[in-house]
């Protein structure tokens, strides 16, 4: 169906910023759970939980980005682990109408914002699936860490 203006001329472009998701995924997965069955059951205390993650980007046309949302944790340390589980969830973005100083911030912002809560997800239920109560991280401040991560690499090409 075409949108016409009802004097047969073509509607005007449309400007708006739009960050699109094209396709999101599990590029690599890993779960495990070393000392089960003995860590299975009633813990005497609370396990110590660790939990690291990171964002990755790179551009696959010209508005088109691959962003990586890897998510790294686990409870329990040595021989008294219970589990540990790695993540890397992608997805393709596509950018438009996004000035060109805004595209880094609102891919690496923007982009895992979107993607954490299915990445979310996917480890509680590998966590519960392993045995264990359900692992849900909280919520992360994309914009926190992206801001971190401009300052250190500030702060680390300065002192080059």
């Amino acid at each position: 169906m075409v949108d016409q203006n009802g004097n047969g001329a073509a509607p005007a472009a449309n400007n708006t910023p739009r960050l699109t998701v094209l396709v999101q995924y599990s590029k690599d997965f890993s779960f495990e759970n070393p000392n089960a069955p003995r860590t299975l059951g009633p813990q005497q205390q609370s396990p110590n939980i660790s939990v690291q993650i990171n964002v990755n980007a790179r551009q696959l046309a010209p508005t088109d980005y691959e962003v990586n949302l890897v998510m790294e944790g686990g409870a329990g340390e040595g021989e008294n682990t219970l589990f540990k589980f790695e993540l890397n969830y992608a997805g393709v973005f596509r950018i438009e109408n996004i000035p060109a100083e805004q595209v880094q911030p609102a891919i690496m912002i923007e982009g895992p914002r979107l993607l954490f809560p299915f990445a979310r997800q996917i480890i509680a239920d590998a966590v519960r699936n392993g045995g264990y109560p359900p692992l849900y991280i909280d919520p992360i401040d994309f914009q926190a860490l992206f801001v971190q991560r401009v300052a250190a690499a500030t702060a680390q090409s300065g002192a080059a």
